[in-house]
């Protein structure tokens, strides 16, 4: 009788515990076009599945929310901006799996006049990638990579 009872407290502080630390949360990617007016945000990521590419207005956002796999997780997306998409910038918007599993972890991802801000929500976002501006053969190159 015990051993019965030891068994299921055991349960159910592992429950307990699964909700608590938020096992089952989904990690999430989010961005914001915080552009001048007129000018549309393009964004296309991948990770072992194309997400697309999505088009957003100046104060729109765009999401996807995923679990971290048990080997790698990344999305490496990119972004275009500006009069015919010619500002570009390439970076990886998420990173996580193998031996660290991240759960209900958030990326904010900004995009503005200047650059791309990043933040996970508790820090003022900070710069981290200026856009590039593209030629023809290198919009041709990123649009190819995208492919693989």
């Amino acid at each position: 009788m015990n051993r019965l009872l030891c068994f299921l407290l055991i349960i159910g502080l592992c429950v307990g515990l699964s909700d608590s630390f938020k096992f089952n949360e989904k990690n999430s990617v989010f961005f914001k076009s915080s552009l001048s007016r007129n000018n549309v945000l393009k964004i296309h990521c991948l990770s072992t599945d194309d997400l697309g590419v999505h088009f957003l207005r100046p104060g729109e956002t765009y999401d996807f929310s995923f679990h971290d796999s048990f080997l790698t997780t990344s999305f490496g997306c990119f972004l275009w901006q500006g009069p015919n998409f010619k500002f570009q910038a390439e970076f990886e918007a998420y990173e996580g799996g193998g031996f660290i599993v991240h759960y209900g972890k958030k990326n904010y991802w900004d995009a503005r006049e200047d650059g791309i801000y990043f933040t996970h929500g508790k820090e003022i976002p900070k710069l981290e990638y200026k856009w590039n501006l593209t030629t023809p053969d290198s919009a041709v190159q990123t649009n190819v990579a995208a492919l693989f």
